[in-house]
């Protein structure tokens, strides 16, 4: 059952709010958990005492969502569908700079449905006692704006770049805050007309607990390990080991676990089909234990009944590990946790790419949306992913990869050039500017 909305029994810093699309949102408020009363993200399409007709409006937001990222696997329908829909809202080109403050389609309906309602209920229970309100989700941001909200409002951006979306239609007349985890997403806001001063440069809220404080001490003892293991044959320390001891430390002889790759699939199940293709590839490998492959399959069941039936059909349903859980907030610490033995992430460009940050290299899955295509594109711009190739011989690829430093090399890129403190940055910001 949803948790009501209560007022904290102690004086904690913020009120924080996501929304269950997928994972991206949630998976951007988790580790903000700290500034909220009693450590609970609220979820703003899934709480106790929701008004029928918000409830039916979200629902219908999500199941949309989610059918258009299912029909994206289908030939034709399913990409003319998708197409159709990442149009609506896609990103227009960076390049050539140019202000782009008029609002689209999608923001004009977004404010219609706010203007008739939605999303009252949720604002006039938080107003009750006015923290400074952080959300993952634009919407919520408008909401909170449009109906008043009397304490401070704050927006966390997900992806790398940005649609036009996230800012509201008169952006310049907004008092709405925005924490950017790049400063593409930074400019980016600014072109939509949002006041400099409303902009924080503060990068992506990483897991603290894959980091250990601000300056990543956890994730740079991990990184050692991880190197131990991307680099076999020492071909990337041979030529940069003076830079992988200034950020990495020792490295070990031996890693503290076996080479581990890991796959996550999205929260509409999106994409199984690579990482079953991938389980029969590595079949051999993992048997002769030289692998240890992970499918990240999160917390709903249908994904996870799915790959589990596909890894029955290969026999390997005892050898390769499901990470997974009954709760998002649950899937994502069983996530964080085994990340920190994972040595190469396989995934679509999410918000999952800035986990390139925590020094694991990414293998780049299709991206899905306009958003992903920008994300893949920063992934490769600062060296710390790299598109897939057919996962019917990742067995072959992949050990090349390795056996050349690649992997390596991508890992300590990521490492060095993606901001790792934007929770603690956004902790401080929210704090400085509390009444």
């Amino acid at each position: 059952m949803p948790r009501p909305l209560t007022s904290p029994k102690k004086a904690l810093r913020a009120w924080v709010v996501d929304v269950s699309m997928g994972y991206g949102h949630q998976r951007t408020a988790y580790p903000l958990r700290d500034l909220a009363p009693d450590g609970v993200v609220l979820n703003a399409n899934d709480y106790a005492g929701m008004p029928a007709s918000d409830r039916s409006t979200w629902a219908e937001g999500r199941a949309f969502y989610e059918f258009v990222s299912k029909t994206e696997r289908l030939p034709v329908l399913g990409r003319l569908i998708f197409g159709a829909f990442d149009r609506f809202q896609r990103i227009i080109d960076f390049y050539p700079r140019r202000s782009h403050s008029e609002p689209t389609l999608q923001l004009r309906q977004n404010f219609r449905l706010i203007r008739r309602g939605w999303g009252e209920d949720l604002i006039r229970r938080l107003a009750k006692n006015p923290l400074p309100l952080v959300t993952t989700f634009f919407t919520v941001a408008y909401m909170a704006e449009f109906f008043n909200y009397p304490g401070d409002i704050y927006c966390a951006v997900c992806d790398t770049d940005i649609s036009r979306t996230w800012a509201p239609p008169d952006a310049a007349a907004s008092r709405i805050r925005y924490f950017a985890p790049t400063a593409h997403a930074a400019e980016r806001l600014a072109r939509y007309g949002v006041r400099p001063e409303n902009i924080f440069l503060t990068g992506y809220p990483l897991p603290k607990e894959n980091l250990g404080s601000a300056k990543g001490t956890i994730a740079r003892r991990d990184l050692a390990h991880r190197i131990a293991n991307l680099d076999p044959r020492g071909v990337y320390r041979a030529g940069y080991g003076r830079v992988v001891r200034q950020y990495a430390g020792v490295i070990p002889r031996r890693a503290d676990h076996p080479l581990t790759v890991m796959f996550a699939i999205g929260g509409a199940g999106a994409q199984r089909n690579i990482a079953l293709a991938a389980a029969g590839a590595f079949e051999p490998k993992i048997r002769a234990q030289t692998i240890r492959f992970r499918i990240a399959v999160g917390s709903r069941k249908e994904p996870r009944d799915l790959v589990r039936a596909g890894l029955i059909k290969l026999g390997l349903e005892k050898n390769v590990e499901l990470i997974g859980a009954k709760t998002t907030t649950e899937y994502f610490s069983a996530f964080n946790e085994a990340l920190r033995e994972t040595d190469i992430l396989w995934t679509k460009p999410s918000e999952l790419s800035f986990y390139a940050g925590l020094g694991i290299p990414i293998i780049i899955a299709p991206p899905l949306g306009s958003q992903e295509d920008f994300n893949k594109d920063w992934l490769m711009t600062i060296g710390a992913g790299m598109p897939q190739k057919d996962p019917r011989y990742v067995d072959q690829w992949l050990f090349d990869y390795l056996e050349a430093g690649w992997f390596a090399e991508a890992a300590l890129q990521g490492f060095v050039g993606v901001e790792k403190a934007g929770a603690y940055h956004i902790e401080q910001i929210v704090k400085n500017h509390a009444p």
